[in-house]
């Protein structure tokens, strides 16, 4: 019996786009990406068995490769992963609903990219640097040193607590300053949140290519100066996850 499919949808692009030549979509093995279109737009897309389980970690490299590799040369709405539709008829009846809405989202696009900076606490330094400026935490870091876990389990546990509250505020403040330091080069900002418990930034940036390099330098420099407290990675260009309303339109 031949396994009912559907129509998977990576993102939504102008008409005249078409699918890198690299492109391979999700499943197993890799389905073929296609685009299909109408009036002044295409959804690119491939064929899924409806039965298929999505989600591997290689699925969602594939969506990512896709629509990160298109929005080099074009602008693309990334539609939130895992959308299914039944067939192409049902794609061209989105792209239909939605034209001018998503015709004018590509526009406002245009020759705009995210960057991603996300930087972590290097721990040593960090708690070094809070235990010198707290004398309380100083006090409790001095009680459970050298003593078994057991014995000093509360003042671990307050520590702990502090410690964490301490990262938070500093998380905060340090993407205010980020955002200061090299907001001037993006078009717009949103703060991600933390995936680790010694994230020190975690923000994506909508950025014009014309400022790209500009941009780039500000977070270098940024980095430069906090190079003994954090360790930052910059990634970019990538599609503007965080800047579209396609995530909500297709469901």
């Amino acid at each position: 019996m031949a396994q009912e499919t559907g129509v998977f949808i990576y993102g939504i692009v102008p008409s005249d786009v078409e699918p890198i030549p690299e492109a391979e979509g999700v499943g197993s093995p890799p389905s073929e990406v296609t685009a299909i279109r109408h009036g002044n737009l295409a959804a690119l897309v491939s064929e899924v068995g409806l039965e298929e389980p999505l989600g591997r970690p290689a699925d969602l490299t594939a969506y990512e490769t896709l629509l990160d590799g298109t929005v080099v040369v074009a602008p693309v709405l990334p539609v939130r992963f895992g959308t299914v539709v039944t067939g192409a008829e049902a794609v061209g009846d989105l792209l239909d609903a939605h034209h001018d809405r998503f015709v004018a989202a590509l526009a406002e696009l245009d020759d705009r990219l995210q960057y991603l900076v996300h930087g972590r606490f290097v721990e040593p330094a960090f708690i070094s640097g809070f235990l010198a400026g707290d004398s309380s935490a100083a006090a409790l870091a001095g009680q459970v040193r050298g003593r078994p876990e057991a014995e000093s389990r509360e003042q671990r546990i307050r520590l702990g607590e502090m410690i964490s509250e301490a990262v938070a505020l500093r998380r905060e403040a340090e993407n205010r300053e980020l955002v200061d330091a090299v907001g001037r080069y993006a078009v717009a900002n949103a703060v991600r949140p933390p995936s680790h418990e010694l994230d020190a930034v975690k923000l994506a940036f909508l950025v014009a290519a014309d400022d790209e390099d500009d941009f780039v330098r500000a977070v270098e420099g940024f980095a430069e100066q906090r190079r003994n407290l954090i360790r930052m990675r910059l990634r970019g260009p990538v599609a503007p996850y965080d800047f579209v309303s396609a995530y909500q339109l297709v469901e």
